[in-house]
């Protein structure tokens, strides 16, 4: 039997790859190797940090939000709407009439033109029609849904904070303790939670487009009872000053 003498390595298992140098001699290139990863290690100590984003000016960024959704004239808003809640989904057309500086009113008609809901903004004051077949939002959330900025009065503005994407979240609180939390996007509003026992209640959610004052699509839900309206607005028209009986939803 012949045995096979083993092969020869073309170089010791324990030397270094070698790499040409200029004058024709060689070096190790793991010497290269640790040169180039203390550059790399020197390179990342040096970089400066990422800088973080300061925390909000509550107080401006309510200001300033307040400014971008003051109302300068008075309107009327034509929109359909929709109702989905446990049993029933109702749907139809209807109108918001809104004056400065906070007055506003909501009416909803069902398809075949009756009266579904109405309600009146007077400020802070909301009053509504005793043959609604529908709820409405409270104050803060009925402004919410016409992109309007007014937390109310009687609240307590608490702080803020800055999403990564430069969202803006103002939280105040309310009298009763629920807590209102506005997350607002270049001064304009993108939703609403409302909070009560330390989770969401109710909510307001909107679609808008850049450069138009009023969201193109508002919903409302009430978390608890398992309710949702929307509103998509289909016009919008400049009005005369309003007669002071608009007001009053029962007429």
């Amino acid at each position: 039997m012949t045995i096979q003498p083993p092969l020869k390595s073309a170089r010791p298992a324990h030397s270094s790859p070698r790499t040409k140098r200029r004058d024709g001699s060689s070096a190790p290139t793991h010497r290269l190797g640790h040169l180039v990863a203390a550059l790399l290690l020197t390179g990342c100590a040096s970089a400066p940090p990422v800088p973080t984003a300061p925390p909000p000016d509550a107080n401006q960024v309510a200001l300033g939000a307040t400014r971008a959704s003051e109302l300068d004239v008075p309107y009327r808003l034509f929109f359909e709407w929709s109702v989905v809640e446990p049993g029933s989904r109702l749907s139809g057309r209807g109108v918001a009439r809104i004056e400065p500086p906070y007055r506003a009113r909501l009416d909803l008609f069902s398809s075949n033109g009756e009266r579904i809901a109405a309600a009146a903004l007077d400020g802070g004051t909301l009053r509504v029609a005793e043959d609604r077949q529908t709820e409405v939002p409270p104050p803060a959330l009925f402004w919410g849904t016409l992109g309007v900025f007014r937390p109310g009065t009687g609240v307590a503005l608490m702080g803020g904070r800055r999403f990564p994407n430069g969202d803006i979240e103002l939280r105040y609180q309310q009298a009763d303790a629920t807590e209102l939390l506005y997350r607002l996007r270049a001064n304009r509003i993108e939703r609403i939670d409302l909070r009560r026992g330390g989770r969401a209640r109710e909510e307001v959610a909107l679609t808008r487009v850049e450069g138009e004052r009023f969201p193109r699509r508002a919903t409302y839900r009430h978390l608890d009872d398992v309710r949702e309206l929307s509103i998509t607005l289909e016009s919008i028209e400049h009005a005369e000053s309003y007669p002071t009986d608009i007001w009053d939803p029962a007429l």
